[in-house]
C-alpha cells in the first residue's frame, strides 16, 4: 500500500542510515520540484525512514558531522531520532537498504522473508543501473502510481542480483568518530544510489 516505504538500516542509526533516510527524501522532493510539482507532497509518495541494529543511541540526535551533511545538501535534520530496528519496521518496508552486508544479514535473519526486498546500499545502487526502466510501470506522480512502479523496481533488481551475493566495496564505511572528509565521501556515495533511486521512480 502506498506511500512506498524505504527502510534504511545501520548500526547505530546515528550516521549512515539517518543520512541516507534524509538524503532520498531531498533527491524526491527535488525531483517533484523539476517536474513543477509541490515538493511538500513528497511524503505523500515515499515514506524514507530508518533504523539501527543496536538500540545504545536510542532517542539521540543524528551525529553532527552526518547532520552537516545533510543539511549542507539541502535536506534536513528536524525531527530525527535514533531507534533500534524491529521486525514491524522490516514488515511494513518495501525495500530495506543496509549500510553492510552484516547488517543485510541481520536484517534477513529476523525476517527472512524480507530477503527479497533487502539490499547492500551500494549493491541496489549496482543492480538499479542495469534495470530497463521502461519495462516498469508508468510514471506518475501519484501515492498508487510511485508505489507500483517502486515495487516493480525492486523485484527487477532482486531479479539483476541472480542469487549474487554484494561485494565489499558496496559497504558503506562506518564514519563515526572519524572527520568530515570521512562523513562526506560516505554521503558522496550515499547520493550515488539515492539520487537513481528517485529518479527511477520519478523520471
Amino acid at each position: 500500500m502506498p506511500p512506498f516505504t524505504v527502510l534504511h538500516v545501520c548500526m547505530g542509526n546515528i550516521c549512515r542510515s539517518p543520512m541516507a533516510e534524509r538524503l532520498l527524501a531531498l533527491a524526491v522532493r527535488e525531483r517533484l520540484a523539476r517536474r513543477s510539482q509541490d515538493p511538500a507532497t513528497a511524503e505523500e509518495l515515499l515514506h524514507s525512514h530508518s533504523a539501527g541494529t543496536g538500540g545504545w543511541h536510542a532517542g539521540e540526535e543524528m551525529n553532527p558531522p552526518a547532520a552537516r551533511q545533510v543539511i549542507d545538501r539541502g535536506g534536513d535534520v528536524d525531527g530525527f531520532a535514533a531507534r533500534k530496528l524491529r521486525s514491524d519496521h522490516i514488515d511494513a518496508a518495501d525495500l530495506v537498504l543496509t549500510a553492510t552486508a552484516d547488517q543485510q544479514e541481520y536484517v534477513v535473519a529476523l525476517r527472512p522473508d524480507a530477503a527479497a526486498r533487502t539490499f547492500v546500499l551500494g549493491e541496489f545502487g549496482r543492480l538499479l543501473a542495469a534495470v530497463d526502466l521502461t519495462a516498469l510501470p508508468a510514471a506518475e506522480v501519484t501515492p498508487e502510481a510511485v508505489y507500483a512502479r517502486g515495487v516493480a523496481l525492486v523485484t527487477a533488481a532482486h531479479d539483476e542480483r541472480l542469487g549474487a551475493s554484494a561485494l565489499p566495496t558496496d559497504d558503506l564505511d562506518d564514519p563515526w568518530g572519524r572527520g568530515d572528509q570521512c562523513f562526506t565521501r560516505v554521503a558522496d556515495e550515499i547520493e550515488e544510489t539515492v539520487h537513481p533511486l528517485a529518479a527511477a521512480l520519478l523520471p
